[in-house]
């Protein structure tokens, strides 16, 4: 069972993955990697409407073994789970 993204910490290696639906496939995504942060960022999306109108999303960042920093951000369709 995944566990909530707020509960992970700096130095945990983390599986993300993510779902992008289309018409007739669902694409799926894989990253592993080490915890960097967790953090909620906003946007520059003129169009939201919510907190300093801007749209407020959750980031996961991680570090993969290769040393590549890659930024996830996370939907209802994403699922992280400790390795």
């Amino acid at each position: 069972m995944p566990q909530p993204v707020d509960q992970f910490v700096p130095g945990q290696k983390v599986v993300v993955t993510q779902q992008i639906a289309q018409r007739d496939k669902t694409w799926t995504i894989q990253v592993a990697g080490v915890v960097q942060r967790f953090e909620q960022a906003k946007t520059g999306s003129w169009y939201a409407r919510s907190k300093d109108d801007k749209l407020w999303l959750d980031r996961l960042v991680l570090k993969k073994d290769d040393g590549e920093i890659v930024v996830c951000n996370l939907d209802q369709y994403t699922r992280v789970e400790a390795v």
